[in-house]
């Protein structure tokens, strides 16, 4: 009989996209299993959530997260990303690629976990973007996930951050993961202070980040 373990981990997911894609919506499904109907680009706010990650029949992690907004912090710091689109706009799919370009220059690393997402699946009559288009760049990037969500039904949001834990998890289990530097971690703690102090309304950068 194998003998099941469990650890705390501490996950760094990164949510990316362009503009009105729902980013923030899944972020609070996720975090929070609410809907917001209203979207305001200028709003941030940090979370705190934990997960069970289930790895097989013989382990489990669960991790403790918290979201930041913060560009430069993201990118270097990131374990993995959530790369999202909306079904309803190629343009957002075509954004992706630039962002995923970026994510592998800062790594320097061509195996960043990373799981597409195509969100607003409860738009289907309203799609652009075809599931076979959406598959190709899955297969293009070395045939990373595929998911599409609805933040507004929370059709698969939980199963993408789940997805995404589960890669960062055997990444780091592999001895792959490159070491996070000490002086990141004072970049992370430093973000989140500044956070609490201020915690104003700015404009969004354009993503959100689980540290």
């Amino acid at each position: 009989m194998s003998a099941r373990t469990s650890q705390r981990r501490d996950f760094n997911i990164v949510v990316l996209g362009a503009g009105g894609v729902g980013k923030s919506c899944l972020t609070a499904q996720f975090v929070q299993n609410i809907w917001i109907e209203s979207y305001d680009p200028t709003i941030e706010d940090s979370y705190r959530k934990q997960i069970d990650v289930d790895l097989g029949p013989s382990s489990s992690a669960r991790g403790t997260s918290t979201y930041i907004c913060n560009r430069e912090l993201y990118m270097k710091t990131g374990q993995g990303f959530l790369l999202v689109f909306s079904i309803t706009s190629p343009s957002s799919l075509y954004e992706l690629q630039e962002l995923r370009e970026q994510i592998i220059s800062i790594k320097d690393d061509d195996n960043v976990p990373i799981v597409i997402v195509g969100n607003k699946s409860d738009l289907e009559e309203d799609r652009m973007v075809s599931r076979s288009k959406a598959f190709a760049v899955s297969q293009s990037w070395g045939n990373a996930p595929y998911y599409e969500t609805s933040a507004r039904r929370r059709a698969n949001v939980d199963e993408v951050f789940i997805d995404l834990c589960r890669q960062i998890i055997r990444k780091d289990n592999s001895g792959y993961a490159p070491y996070r530097h000490r002086e990141e971690d004072d970049i992370i703690r430093r973000a989140k202070k500044n956070h609490q102090r201020t915690h104003k309304s700015r404009k969004r950068d354009g993503g959100c980040t689980i540290l």
